[in-house]
């Protein structure tokens, strides 16, 4: 028999929806409401494709709707749209993620670009690149395909992530050598031989709780907290980045927008060069980097 259900335009679905989202406080409701039908619609409808329905006339048959309505309920509690998806967009990238692994955002596609450059323009025919704390693999993984001819490598010690990493590395660039084990200790065998070293590290200091409930209910606590002062963890990967950097090798880090002058200070008294900070595209510091002597 036909199914006789109303039919519900996607305009008034995602009029509903995105009023349930800003009710609950969500940054981006009317975004988050097109991309979470556009998922529902099918991995090849994209969310300009909702928008073009929007002035069509499309509408929802009723299985549909209630799935929107589904996902919209668990966005309005503050479950991170990628964990939902099950997939976060970085570069040219999509990649798996979920409860226990770092979300990647897109100011660290600024700190990606960074690395990119730096390997691209190094003379080595091939040209080794470190990915300390990797996480997800977003920037070992931009590294890998941006820079074909690099040979990439990545660590990361926490069980839950690496099991993300490890289907990112599976599906998108097999060729990274991801290790499993602590940053301080990782990488022996490269000591002196590396061209670039990158690292988003944690960088929240302790008593400075992240207001954004994605953030601090679902981001995992080891990948956002770095000490007192949020540095712990940097002060470990300027030692550990001079022990594997070649001569002229460069350092890549990513932190907060208060954090280039103490960083750049870190990395001087370690015997860094060059110490310089860069902005994010929305003019906030938000990486520095250095250059092995």
């Amino acid at each position: 028999m036909p199914d006789d259900s109303p039919r519900i335009p996607f305009r008034d679905a995602l009029r509903g929806a995105s009023d349930v989202l800003a009710q609950a406080g969500v940054p981006d409701p009317v975004v988050d409401a097109e991309l979470l039908l556009a998922w529902v619609l099918g991995p090849a409808v994209s969310r300009g494709e909702v928008q073009a329905g929007v002035i069509r006339g499309d509408a929802l048959d009723a299985a549909v709707h209630e799935e929107h309505r589904a996902l919209i309920a668990r966005r309005a509690a503050r479950e991170p749209l990628q964990h939902i998806t099950g997939i976060a967009h970085f570069r040219r990238l999509a990649l798996r993620v979920g409860p226990g692994v770092f979300v990647p955002r897109p100011e660290t596609e600024i700190v990606a670009q960074l690395a990119i450059d730096a390997l691209a323009a190094a003379a080595d025919p091939d040209p080794i690149a470190v990915d300390l704390g990797t996480g997800s693999g977003a920037i070992a993984l931009a590294m890998a395909t941006e820079v074909p001819h690099a040979r990439v490598h990545a660590v990361e010690r926490s069980d839950e992530a690496i099991a993300w990493t490890r289907r990112n590395v599976a599906e998108i660039a097999p060729g990274v050598d991801l290790r499993h084990g602590d940053l301080a200790e990782a990488l022996g065998d490269l000591d002196g031989s590396v061209t670039v070293v990158a690292s988003n590290p944690p960088y929240v200091p302790d008593d400075a709780i992240p207001r954004d409930d994605e953030v601090r209910l679902h981001d995992p606590e080891a990948a956002l907290y770095g000490g007192a002062d949020g540095l712990d963890v940097v002060r470990v990967i300027s030692r550990v980045a001079l022990r594997l950097a070649r001569p002229g090798g460069v350092l890549v880090l990513e932190h907060g927008e208060w954090q280039g002058a103490p960083i750049r200070e870190i990395l001087e008294v370690d015997g860094w060069l060059g110490a310089t900070t860069h902005p994010d595209l929305t003019t906030r510091d938000r990486a520095t980097t250095a250059i092995r002597p």
